[in-house]
């Protein structure tokens, strides 16, 4: 584990035992950037990537100009938040696995609600050339994830993705394109097998 992990580690737990010892509620304010990084010794740029990747998940919300603040707590932020521990002592191998069977999952998932206007949608951000295929593949995924109406799992997704960000690729083209054509065709049983011939990531 490199430095800059230990340190990411340290903050996250020190924000989950101010949270758990003082009961902080939903729109209690939590320790400035400034504080946390004198107690723990670390730095400001650390601290804020903390905040930031906690934020990101739902648990806090930032106030311009007025600090950081609980969000909307439930029992599973915790364990999103812990969740960032095992990410860190987790394989690139085994992150992108996950990664790759979450989004088979939520394909399956959506497969019944999928109409004209979404299927356009998926198109749409396929054939936008402003967008990279590492860009494409997020924007696509996203958008599927999101029509599961799973919050659970779009945070996990998205939580993976953002860890994984600077090592994750993306599909052939050809796989979103044959992904749309199974959707279109009402051919389920085939995205099963569409996700296991792909093993660019």
């Amino acid at each position: 584990m490199s430095p800059k992990q230990k340190v990411y580690q340290g903050v996250l737990q020190e924000i989950r035992k101010f949270i758990e010892v003082n009961d902080l509620k939903p729109g209690d304010k939590l320790p400035s950037e400034r504080e946390l990084s004198d107690k723990l010794g670390a730095g400001r740029s650390s601290i804020r990537e903390a905040l930031r990747a906690m934020e990101l998940i739902g648990i806090i919300e930032t106030r311009h100009g007025g600090g950081t603040f609980l969000s909307k707590y439930r029992p599973y932020h915790t364990v999103e938040l812990l969740s960032t521990f095992i990410l860190s002592q987790t394989t690139k191998d085994e992150l992108l696995i996950v990664k790759e069977l979450l989004e088979k999952e939520a394909a399956k998932l959506i497969f019944q609600q999928l109409d004209h206007v979404k299927l356009e949608q998926l198109k749409t951000i396929m054939n936008d050339s402003s967008l990279t295929m590492k860009e494409q593949h997020y924007s696509f995924f996203k958008y599927i994830v999101e029509l599961t109406d799973n919050q659970f799992l779009a945070r996990i997704w998205g939580l993976i993705n953002e860890y994984s960000k600077s090592f994750t690729g993306h599909y052939s083209r050809e796989f979103y394109m044959k992904l749309i054509k199974l959707y279109k065709t009402q051919n389920y049983p085939s995205i099963e097998g569409l996700f296991n011939e792909e093993k660019t990531y």
